[in-house]
């Protein structure tokens, strides 16, 4: 089946999963009291979904023998890592207020490879240990973007509460311990896949790449973003770090990131002009 039929199968499911519990369990004051999880059958479309989007992503990143990535193909990766975890943890917890914001921007994310269908092909992707590289490094990047927003969500719901008001779309999200617990096992696992990638980045760099380890900006941030997550994690297990202060290092961690893998083509590309 072409990539295209499977990125309209997924972003029609779901789309029309987020219609049809917006009709029968968002809309109106029944946000602020939704009547339970996920039935059965809306757990099995919504897997089914996410099978389909996967299916894409796999078909859209391995053309071939040949790599292919791009900001669309990242964004709809990320996506599908949150309505995947949310899928897992809502047989744990309530989950409707992320699912409502999850599933359109999931419908949406879906469709942008078919959008925006322009990707570059990666070097080296002949090589398997570069795929294992490449695979944890772009999912560590999107959990760990998936923790960033949900930080902000958090701290949006929190501040929120602290004024005594609050949207009815923040009222339907899962209680802010419940969202602090899913925020750290984001964390525990992308540091996890952090770790993997850094190891092997600095073992095998010129079996990946072709060349030895150089210490430039972006290397130096990805370091300091790993940094300032190990403090965050052996502050949370030895002193209880929780609420604001959390959510600062996560932002930081997120922000040193982002200045690795994202600065580093802003300076190529705006500064240098190369």
């Amino acid at each position: 089946m072409p990539a295209i039929l499977m990125h309209l199968l997924a972003a029609a499911l779901y789309g029309g999963l987020a219609a049809y519990l917006w009709r029968t369990r968002w809309r109106g004051p029944a946000l602020d009291q939704p009547k339970g999880g996920l039935k059965i059958g809306e757990r099995g479309i919504l897997l089914v979904a996410l099978i389909a989007h996967a299916i894409s992503l796999r078909m859209e990143v391995f053309d071939g023998s040949a790599m292919r990535f791009s900001f669309a193909i990242a964004l709809s990766v990320m996506l599908w890592l949150a309505i995947a975890l949310y899928w897992i943890e809502s047989f744990y917890a309530r989950m409707e207020g992320l699912q409502v914001i999850g599933l359109p921007a999931a419908a949406v994310a879906a469709l942008l490879p078919v959008i925006f269908s322009e990707a570059h092909v990666l070097t080296s992707a002949g090589s398997m240990a570069f795929r294992l590289h490449f695979l944890m490094a772009m999912l560590a990047y999107s959990l760990f973007t998936l923790a960033a927003l949900h930080a902000l969500l958090m701290a949006t719901a929190e501040k929120g509460l602290h004024q005594g008001r609050i949207s009815p779309l923040l009222a339907g999200l899962p209680p802010l311990l419940t969202m602090e617990a899913l925020l750290f096992r984001l964390i525990h696992v992308a540091f996890l896949l952090l770790t993997l990638t850094l190891i092997s980045g600095v073992f095998f760099s010129e079996t990946l790449f072709g060349k030895a380890l150089t210490f430039n900006h972006k290397t130096i941030f990805a370091f300091t973003s790993w940094l300032i997550f190990a403090a965050l994690l052996v502050g949370r297990h030895l002193r209880g770090w929780r609420g604001r202060v959390a959510l600062r290092w996560t932002l930081a961690g997120f922000a040193a990131l982002l200045l690795a893998y994202v600065g580093s083509r802003f300076v190529l590309e705006v500064i240098l002009g190369r």
